[in-house]
């Protein structure tokens, strides 16, 4: 049986998630079309059961929004999953080339990476709010580097002679390396000295 590749260019077998936390819920399993229309959305958890490669699609098209910004931080996508995939597919081959490594192993890596693991919660005591340090589980740890790549892409292209696609190989080849101007990068360690400044 000849081996599924992703996107039929990319083999995905041997990829392994290093981060125990998240080993669970990064699916790395093989797909030649990474677009599953929701078929597990009836499952607990099922976000955890598709590729993180269609995550990251998903995502693409509904990236959410800072400070009600909706114009910048959400762009134009919202809802096209064609354009999705084909952006999709774009920042890959450019990952390639950047890196000279597989793309998908890059992308997990660089979600481990960019994962926060404690964020801060608002609580009112006696009339006033304090922020306290929680953990982050590890679903919303995914969701929020997701968040933060595309995000910080649709910023970057606002505006710009770069392009999305070109913007977001960036952001993913930058979160792989650990570099701070990832702002996925930037934001985690942001988030981190908050929670412990607030224990």
């Amino acid at each position: 049986m000849p081996e599924i590749k992703m996107f039929g260019k990319w083999p995905v077998e041997g990829i392994s998630v290093k981060d125990p936390g998240l080993a669970s819920y990064i699916s790395v399993k093989p797909v030649l079309v990474p677009r599953s229309g929701a078929t597990y959305a009836k499952q607990k958890f099922y976000k955890s059961k598709i590729s993180i490669v269609e995550r990251l699609m998903n995502k693409l098209m509904v990236p959410g929004h800072r400070s009600k910004k909706h114009v910048i931080t959400s762009y134009s996508m919202s809802g096209k999953s064609t354009q999705a995939y084909a952006v999709v597919e774009h920042v890959l081959g450019m990952l390639e080339l950047k890196t000279r490594q597989n793309p998908v192993k890059v992308l997990v890596e660089a979600v481990e990476n960019a994962a926060p693991r404690e964020e801060i919660v608002s609580i009112e005591y006696g009339g006033a709010r304090y922020p306290k340090a929680v953990d982050c589980s590890p679903q919303r740890r995914i969701d929020l580097a997701l968040r933060y790549f595309v995000q910080g892409a649709m910023a970057k292209s606002f505006n710009s002679k770069k392009t999305f696609a070109e913007a977001l190989a960036e952001e993913i080849a930058n979160a792989f390396g650990r570099n701070p101007t990832s702002q996925a990068i930037s934001k985690k360690l942001e988030l981190e000295r908050q929670a412990e400044a607030s224990r």
